[in-house]
């Protein structure tokens, strides 16, 4: 028996889409002769729907292309898939997010979440019902034990009292052949391996292989990297999906081995840089945008941004814009042009001298006795996003934001000014991995000028103005940000690891009092285990020091 493990790249709501490429892909599988064609999680919904679920006409909807697709799909082969599906006994939550099994046109086989997670970006608890121990699912003699993403995701990290797979191994009692995941696991810097380890763990404690299908694609913040794959009985990958792109592999029951289209492993940094340009490309098509706008200063971020958009959509689709001021350095205008060069994408030249004065000017009577200060850097910064929001007002173009995670943690950024844009695309990518990702983009050849690499990080504001001046140096406050941030610790903690009592506890207290700041930022895309968004539940107005 052969099996075939699919990832799409759904659209939330677009049912007949999805159905679609799901009928595409069947076809694909039994011309492999498949007898099994697995699919993630809610893959006609697309995931994570959220309040959608909340609206009768969305689930009416959903109903009637999944019972569509049931008709649709040609007989022989076992489908399946994860879809929503309506409790009956008016207690609880409404819905389960479960998996069904499609043969011959009909629903042989459900199983339903039990795990449903209320943590970071998720929030299952809010529209489904934990469900009942599954069956197990057989076929050609073959018994799976079926479960859904999170129910595979009970470890010491997230202690939960119930364990789905024990429960559905032993309450069965008989002989299992292997677990089934179909799951939406959403993308960040090195999880493959702490997937890989939780279900090695499963297989070497049941003696099973295991079958993961995940969702690919990207969904407002959330990037999901598909990466599908099965592990032997010893935990050991013998088929693997490629990342951040649709793909199937097929796998045979002989010895449970098949397709590596991709290694095993994933690197940390292309990972990552694969991550941010799938979902640069996925945001913005699947916004209706075919391009992008952004500020090209001469800088890193910048830089990085831009060939990022680049290689999400071509670069005829993207349009970078300097926009100097007696600040500017004549390198800055130089590396620009370079790197735009290099890239083949569309550039304009802006200069904001004369508006920048205008302002003063204006400003003036009312300014009078007060020295210059953060007020006209700012001033600088709300003049190029007002020019960038034009553009994109009048040409259609998405504006890229170019804010690293480093800037965002501390608000070093100007609200209206280069926060502005509709897709903050490196607000979850800290300094130091963005000169990682530069390094990585250079690697076969130059794409972004070594000394926009080189050169000490500036917002030229003001004369001679280095990040440095106002910040700690990045080495030192990114580690304290992913302390802080992604681990949890406070100002005692981090200060215990060596770091200086001040400088922890000056950097802590520009976190806290920036909140109202990032909760006006555009959307960024996520790559760490805990980025800014609706991931990060934190009041604008608190004072919690500790």
């Amino acid at each position: 028996m052969k099996i075939g493990l699919v990832q799409i790249n759904p659209v939330i709501g677009d049912f007949s889409g999805n159905c679609e490429k799901i009928k595409k892909w069947v076809d694909s599988a039994r011309e492999k002769n498949c007898s099994l064609i697995i699919f993630p999680e809610l893959v006609v919904s697309g995931y994570p729907p959220q309040d959608l679920l909340e609206r009768e006409v969305f689930l009416q909807s959903y109903e009637q292309a999944l019972q569509q697709l049931v008709q649709d799909l040609p007989p022989g082969p076992d489908v399946m898939l994860g879809c929503v599906e309506r409790r009956g006994d008016g207690r609880g939550k409404p819905l389960y997010n479960s998996a069904v099994v499609i043969r011959d046109n009909k629903i042989i086989f459900r199983a339903r979440k039990r795990l449903l997670p209320s943590y970071d970006v998720f929030d299952e608890t809010r529209y489904f019902e934990q469900g009942p121990v599954s069956d197990i699912y057989e076929i050609h003699g073959h018994r799976f034990c079926v479960t859904i993403c999170e129910d595979v995701w009970h470890h010491e990290v997230r202690d939960y009292s119930i364990r789905p797979v024990d429960d559905i191994i032993i309450s069965d009692g008989a002989r299992v052949d292997g677990v089934i995941n179909i799951s939406a696991s959403p993308f960040q810097r090195d999880k493959e391996k702490l997937r890989k380890t939780l279900f090695a763990e499963i297989c070497c404690t049941h003696n099973i292989p295991f079958f993961y299908c995940n969702q690919v694609g990207g969904q407002d913040s959330l990037i999901f990297d598909g990466r599908s794959h099965v592990l032997d009985s010893q935990g050991r990958t013998v088929a693997q999906a490629a990342g951040f792109r649709e793909d199937m592999i097929v796998v045979d029951s002989s010895d449970w081995t098949g397709e590596m289209h991709e290694p095993a492993e994933m690197e940390s940094v292309p990972s990552v840089y694969d991550a941010l340009v799938l979902g640069v490309r996925d945001y913005v098509k699947k916004c209706g945008f075919s391009s992008v706008v952004l500020g090209l200063s001469g800088g890193i971020d910048s830089a990085v941004t831009a060939v990022i958009g680049v290689d999400a959509l071509g670069s005829e689709n993207v349009l970078g814009v300097a926009m100097p001021s007696l600040y500017s350095s004549d390198d800055s205008l130089e590396d620009a042009l370079e790197l735009v060069a290099n890239l083949g994408c569309g550039f304009e030249k802006i200069p904001i001298d004369e508006l920048f004065s205008t302002f003063k000017k204006n400003l003036s009577p009312l300014f009078a006795g007060f020295g210059e200060d953060v007020t006209e850097q700012n001033l600088q910064a709300r003049i190029r996003g007002n020019l960038l929001m034009a553009l994109s007002n009048k040409f259609n173009h998405l504006l890229l934001t170019t804010g690293n995670k480093s800037e965002m943690a501390v608000g070093y950024c100007t609200l209206y000014g280069d926060m502005s844009g509709g897709l903050a695309v490196i607000s979850d990518v800290p300094k130091q991995l963005v000169y990682e990702l530069a390094e990585y983009i250079n690697r076969q050849k130059i794409r972004i000028p070594p000394r926009i690499i080189t050169k000490p990080p500036t917002a030229e504001l003001k004369p001679d103005q280095c990040d440095q001046d106002d910040l700690p140096p990045y080495e030192i406050l990114d580690r304290i940000l992913e302390l802080h941030l992604e681990g949890g610790e406070g100002p005692d903690e981090i200060t215990a690891r060596g770091f200086d009592n001040d400088v922890v506890r000056d950097v802590l207290r520009r976190v806290r009092i920036n909140e109202y700041k990032r909760k006006q930022a555009p959307m960024g895309l996520k790559v760490t285990s805990k980025a800014f968004g609706y991931g990060r539940r934190f009041p604008n107005v608190q004072n919690f020091q500790q």
